[in-house]
């Protein structure tokens, strides 16, 4: 069998040699490698396969790791990855003890910054090009960002700020017309009018050269020149960014391995800020894929076994938003470019009047919305709870501190998996719940996720409703709870040894757990429903009728639910003995959901092991003596 070319290829400068017809059979090895990968693994496919050609032209022309380049998200860097050293560690990525789907520094020197949310990249490349020039070294910096990723208001601010420095940096726009769905606002609309006239770049940089050799003699003649030139800038393309102080080159084809290498050259070698301009297909070279690029953006494995039909919590959440708008006409959905992740397609269809997508903008999302509630609509706001993260000011500033009446779905609570670190939902709990005035509810179901949004919508002030990713069994109606009460607890089982406090889906491994406890221990479960405000009377009854506590969440221990159940218990003298189970003082690495609930003792056997173990280790005993 003949040798793959990517086989010789351990690092970026062995492309350097190569000719373009040579880097044009790479670029299709890589896909095919990427597509096989992907297929196993899961992955972010469209994207990877969308900037084949872009990566080997950035390496082509740069020298990595002495040159830098900051990948935005960090959700396209499978061909860098590919051709930095990690090519025969490929097949393990996004799985436990594997290779990233992100960059991530400690992986690799050719990593310059670890990623794995959007709109950070021109923010750090200007961190770097100032400790570049500071230091008095010499490197090139270079941050590649996409349209999607643009509409984040961070990136503005970047731009804005190192267009003003004037420090030698370039930024590559890759516009693809997609983030995860079809791209909103008038800055995409901006992006496509360049798209669609190329033309127009043509004719400005035509008119520039032939003003150079037209001699002007006086003021007049000058002082029309330059009218006819601001004139001329403001109808042609890249003004927007030239304005900010960016000289501007393109749009050009990001699947054109000679332009784009020309274009890279041009702008390290012209000196201050250069943005180049370069548009690709999302899903290149995947039939699919390119077909349709929303669907490709992120995908499980694709040879599987066909799972059980389930419906999502997302789906639940979606439809149940849904029914609320049919009967309150003042019912509106926001999402930060994530329609279809958080359920809201079919709202979205049923009244596109009400559904606003504001883009890679949460913080933008969670004061539009409080604006909405300001004036007497009620705003349901979903986002995934790791970029809920980004949006914290507005959560306490603009919606709490007011009062207002705003709903927000936190989605994909909990770990989430192979995307790793950077996306798992284990903090939302810890930073709301110092939120005053904020109520904070945990479906153990569908039915309890319908059931609360339908409480939460008459209440008068904020309220924030975690569930994980992945689907729900129970979605049957269960009634609604008492819109003038607070929603209680729900002792589901009673136990004279202990009791589980548990939150969300955690209740469902708790009711596990006490199963395989019997006969030996009879093991109470609590459905704890409100994780703010607690339902104090029926927790402090029941803590005190057992004596053992055992919190299980899906979720940080520090400032969780079992740190809320401490606080609760502190100023009580009955000498309750009080265990935590969630995850300890480090980042969650990436890994399958059941993989990662295993690593840290979450599963039901490894619950009711820890159950055993209490009851073991004397806990009557130690109640005995405190008692005496």
């Amino acid at each position: 069998m003949e040798r793959l070319l990517l086989e010789e290829i351990n690092s970026p400068e062995d492309i350097k040699g190569l000719d373009i017809h040579s880097l044009e059979v790479l670029a299709q090895e890589i896909r095919d490698k990427i597509i096989e990968t992907v297929e196993q693994t899961g992955g972010h496919l469209g994207a990877n396969l969308g900037v084949v050609e872009l990566t080997l032209a950035l390496h082509s022309v740069l020298s990595s790791p002495r040159d830098r380049i900051i990948w935005d998200v960090g959700h396209q860097c499978y061909a860098h990855k590919l051709i930095t050293g990690r090519r025969d560690e490929f097949q393990t990525l996004r799985q436990m003890g594997g290779i990233s789907g992100f960059p991530l520094p400690k992986e690799s020197i050719h990593d310059h910054f670890g990623v794995g949310h959007s709109s950070t990249s021109i923010s750090a490349a200007a961190g770097m090009a100032i400790a570049r020039d500071l230091q008095g070294e010499d490197y090139k910096v270079v941050a590649v960002i996409g349209d999607g990723a643009l509409t984040g208001g961070m990136a503005f601010e970047a731009l804005n700020h190192i267009g003003s420095l004037g420090r030698d940096i370039v930024v590559i726009l890759n516009d693809n017309e997609m983030s995860i769905t079809n791209n909103v606002g008038a800055l995409s609309d901006y992006l496509g009018r360049i798209r669609s006239d190329t033309k127009l770049y043509k004719a400005r940089e035509d008119l520039a050269a032939l003003l150079l050799k037209v001699p002007v003699v006086g003021k007049p003649m000058s002082k029309i020149a330059r009218h006819f030139k601001n004139t001329l800038k403001s109808i042609l393309p890249g003004q927007l960014f030239e304005e900010l102080g960016f000289a501007y080159l393109g749009p050009f084809d990001g699947h054109n391995i000679p332009q784009l290498k020309k274009a890279i050259r041009a702008g390290v070698d012209r000196g201050g800020p250069v943005l180049i301009h370069v548009y690709t297909q999302k899903g290149r070279g995947h039939a699919l894929a390119e077909e349709s690029p929303h669907r490709y953006h992120g995908v499980g494995p694709l040879q599987v076994v066909p799972k059980k039909e389930v419906t999502s919590y997302s789906e639940v959440f979606g439809q149940s938003v849904v029914e609320l708008a049919r009967i309150n006409p003042n019912v509106v959905a926001i999402t930060a470019a994530m329609r279809d992740g958080t359920g809201l397609g079919g709202f979205a269809k049923e009244f596109p009047h009400r559904f606003f997508d504001v883009g890679i903008a949460e913080q933008h999302a969670l004061t539009l919305a409080a604006g909405m509630a300001k004036d007497g609509l009620r705003p349901v706001v979903a986002m995934y709870s790791t970029f809920l993260q980004r949006g914290y000011d507005q959560v306490i500033h603009d919606v709490a501190l007011q009062g207002l009446p705003v709903i927000i779905g936190v989605d994909r609570a909990g770990v989430v998996g192979d995307d790793g670190p950077t996306h798992q939902g284990v903090f939302d709990i810890s930073f709301l719940r110092a939120v005053p005035g904020l109520t904070i509810l945990a479906p153990r179901n569908g039915s309890e996720l319908t059931a609360m949004l339908n409480w939460a919508i008459e209440q008068d002030g904020p309220v924030a409703i975690r569930y994980p990713r992945g689907g729900t069994t129970q979605i049957a109606s269960m009634g609604n709870f008492d819109p003038n009460q607070g929603i209680p607890a729900q002792e589901l089982r009673s136990g004279r040894d202990g009791v589980i406090f548990a939150v969300g889906h955690m209740v469902e491994v708790a009711m596990e757990a006490a199963r395989l406890l019997e006969p030996e221990y009879s093991c109470g479960v609590v459905n704890i429903r409100s994780l703010k405000p607690l339902d104090e009377s029926l927790l402090l009854k029941l803590a005190r009728g057992t004596r053992y506590v055992l919190t299980l969440e899906d979720h940080v221990l520090a400032g969780g639910m079992g740190s809320s159940i401490l606080e609760l218990l502190s100023d009580d003298e009955q000498g309750i003995k009080v265990q935590r189970l969630g995850y300890p003082d480090e980042f969650v690495p990436q890994g399958s959901i059941s993989q990662l609930h295993e690593a840290y003792g979450l599963t039901a056997q490894q619950v009711a092991n820890t159950f055993r173990k209490a009851m073991s280790r004397g806990v009557y005993q130690l109640v005995a003596s405190q008692e005496h």
